[in-house]
């Protein structure tokens, strides 16, 4: 096993011992985590939250409704999570495709390979990597594994990857060493998430982390 293999699965196992499971994505149905995967782009959840139930009340947290909402409406809908209207766009562009192109219908949707899934999801007008790979994973349940900023910090302070690594490099890193595995993809970024909340910020806070013991740098690289 390679040194990066040992040391991903290390983490995995003290991440978990520390925090337990984490029983990832909060959500009551996969069409909700897809518009979630949206909203969350650069707010935290709280505000996701209140938009999402700002669309349960208005009965259009469905891809129907969804999409038979005027952008305007939507935008207002979806106020709490920020950039709303830029959000309102790429969510309409997203459920656009979903309605049009598939009935609505996620099962058809969500068919096929996670190489075919994601293409399809990035060729959505606003959806990025780490938004497809949060739907494919959490949504649809098919292994990929999510890499965000909490992940590159972790990653970096412990010499996994070097300051330019890039999306795709820190995601087959740990693919790559890994089972392929959708429900150990979800508890691991969930867990990472947890650790980046609570030490590996940007200012960290090593001490107490469940990841101190193994070999890192406390500051990153400016």
């Amino acid at each position: 096993m390679s040194t990066a293999a040992t040391a991903i699965r290390a983490f995995y196992d003290a991440l978990r011992e520390r925090y337990g499971p984490q029983e990832w994505w909060p959500a009551k149905t996969p069409f909700e985590v897809m518009v979630g995967a949206i909203l969350t782009q650069n707010t935290n959840w709280k505000n996701v939250e209140k938009a999402i139930e700002n669309l349960r009340k208005a009965e259009a947290l469905d891809p129907h409704a969804l999409r038979a909402t005027p952008r305007e409406k939507l935008a207002e809908l979806i106020r709490p999570a920020g950039y709303y209207n830029v959000k309102a766009a790429r969510l309409s562009n997203l459920i656009k495709t979903l309605v049009d192109e598939y009935g609505g219908d996620l099962d058809a949707f969500f068919a096929g390979s996670v190489a075919s899934l994601r293409e399809r999801l990035l060729a959505v007008k606003g959806v990025g990597r780490e938004t497809a790979d949060s739907i494919i994973l959490y949504a649809a349940a098919k292994p990929t594994f999510v890499v965000d900023t909490y992940t590159y910090r972790v990653a970096l302070r412990h010499g996994l990857i070097s300051e330019d690594a890039a999306y795709e490099e820190l995601k087959s890193l740990f693919e790559d060493n890994l089972p392929e595995d959708a429900s150990l993809f979800n508890e691991y970024h969930a867990l990472i998430v947890r650790v980046g909340k609570d030490h590996c910020r940007k200012v960290a806070r090593c001490e107490g982390c469940p990841l101190e013991r193994f070999p890192h740098h406390r500051e990153l690289p400016t």
